[in-house]
């Protein structure tokens, strides 16, 4: 790789939404369901290829997690991206289904990494991050639906995590059945509810064009997962089926018994789906990065969005996802001045989710354009003890370029006080509410990283959550 000019930053686009993420991809496991019938074998993890660059990257390093997180710190920093506010991923398969024993160990090495110190147990690592050079402001963990009960989100919130993206893929027993999902509809429900009573920013991956499916149907279980209160995810990965070799799928393509889409009707489909999709809601990813020598059939195109959101932007049709919206893609797409203006004003939301309020805060100037959100969740049904009688915050967000800690913004968006803002604004409501939902207290789901700044904000820490009561 050619390095970087003085003053260059390469892929600016990776830091655009406040933070720097660097995904860590665990060893080779076999899913105790079976095989899913578009998922490739081929002796890497589960659903992806020898040539994908994650695996490139962490078969390399023989899977370490210490060495993966380094390495792509040291890569992050030759491209002069800032290193101070990371994003963990954990990819690679269902990760919550690993022996315990290897789940914590993974855990504490990565933050290891970034703390550059090797710790006595995880608790120490965790400490040691709240205050280190490389901070992780986030955590997300890729897992199967029926791989996410009450269990498994103890431990999750004992790891530091703050995201669980679900392996949905449709919403459809009879759809599971014949691709062998080895899961249930209702384990998407019960799963999503438990995320969000948590306090867990939810994603869900989707997979238009799966077997026994049609464009018809895709589109109608798209529309319900916006409709239908036990769904409404925060976060959306789009991966239309593509048939892999090594896959089940494989076979039936050969035989004539499955047929992708074309890259016609996968464009057209997602231009509808994208138009569905609310303004609390994120497109995170359109198309998996699947190297054409793994492709068997199916659509190429790795950039598709990129060519549909031409496409809208030429049909002058503005997108609510948020995503589309942010500062940071907003300035990189060169948009008119009067359409960034900073003039911000607080724009409130609220919906119905797995049987709780949510309300949406975001920080927006006339234009709708995006420069930062907070999800607040009311409830009377969280399940661990100490959140009984607490208004959950499940995510606080300043997006544009990311800035270091500690540095004052100018130029960016970042650090000028606009967390506070909505934090003040979250608040204001649920002190307004807290009669009615028997609320004495403020939950945040806290990346570890973060805990400072909540600290100066006069939360404190309890088990897992970051606290503060409120005013009677």
């Amino acid at each position: 790789m050619k390095l970087p000019e003085k003053g260059e930053v390469r892929k600016p686009s990776k830091t655009l939404a406040g933070v720097t993420p660097i995904a860590v991809m665990c060893k080779p496991k076999k899913c105790k369901h079976g095989t899913c019938l578009y998922c490739p074998s081929l002796d890497v993890p589960q659903s992806y290829t020898p040539l994908s660059p994650p695996v490139i990257r962490a078969k390399m390093l023989d899977y370490n997690p210490e060495k993966q997180v380094k390495a792509r710190l040291k890569a992050f920093k030759l491209m002069h991206h800032p290193t101070d506010k990371i994003e963990l991923i954990i990819m690679g398969g269902t990760f919550l289904s690993y022996p315990l024993k290897y789940q914590y160990n993974f855990i504490k090495k990565c933050y290891d990494a970034l703390n550059n110190k090797t710790a006595k147990n995880l608790q120490e690592g965790k400490k040691l991050n709240e205050k280190a050079e490389h901070r992780c402001v986030a955590l997300a963990i890729e897992t199967r639906p029926d791989v996410c009960g009450k269990k498994e989100i103890s431990r999750m919130l004992k790891f530091g995590a703050t995201r669980v993206e679900l392996g949905v893929q449709a919403i459809d027993d009879k759809i599971y059945k014949k691709v062998n999902r080895g899961h249930t509809v209702e384990d998407v429900i019960k799963a999503t509810k438990l995320l969000k009573n948590s306090g867990f920013k939810v994603g869900y991956h989707i997979m238009p064009g799966l077997p026994g499916s049609n464009l018809k149907k895709d589109l109608e279980m798209f529309s319900e997962l916006f409709k239908n209160q036990n769904y409404k995810p925060d976060q959306l990965k789009i991966y239309p089926c593509q048939v892999l070799k090594g896959s089940q799928l494989e076979q039936k393509y050969k035989k004539g018994k499955y047929k992708p889409y074309t890259k016609k009707q996968i464009e057209s489909l997602l231009i509808k789906m994208l138009k569905i999709v609310p303004e609390y809601c994120r497109v995170m990813r359109i198309m998996r990065e699947i190297p054409p020598a793994y492709l068997t059939a199916g659509t190429e195109r790795i950039d598709l969005r990129a060519d549909i959101e031409a496409e809208l932007k030429k049909k002058k049709i503005k997108l609510k996802e948020i995503r589309f919206r942010e500062i940071g893609f907003a300035l990189r797409d060169k948009r008119k001045k009067e359409e960034i203006d900073t003039k911000i004003k607080i724009k409130k939301i609220e919906y119905q989710a797995s049987n709780g309020k949510e309300i949406f805060l975001q920080a927006v100037n006339k234009n709708n354009i995006l420069f930062g959100l907070l999800r607040l969740r009311l409830t009377k049904e969280q399940f661990l003890p100490e959140l009984k009688n607490s208004a959950l915050i499940r995510e606080l967000h300043v997006y544009g370029k990311a800035e270091k800690i500690g540095k004052k913004g100018r130029k960016g968006i970042q650090h000028k006080g606009l967390g506070k803002r909505l934090m003040k604004e979250a608040e204001k409501i649920v002190e307004k509410e807290a009669e009615k939902y028997n609320i004495k207290k403020i939950a945040v789901i806290s990346g570890i990283g973060v805990r400072e700044y909540y600290r100066k904000l006069n939360y404190r820490l309890g088990k897992n959550y970051m606290i503060k009561k409120i005013k009677s």
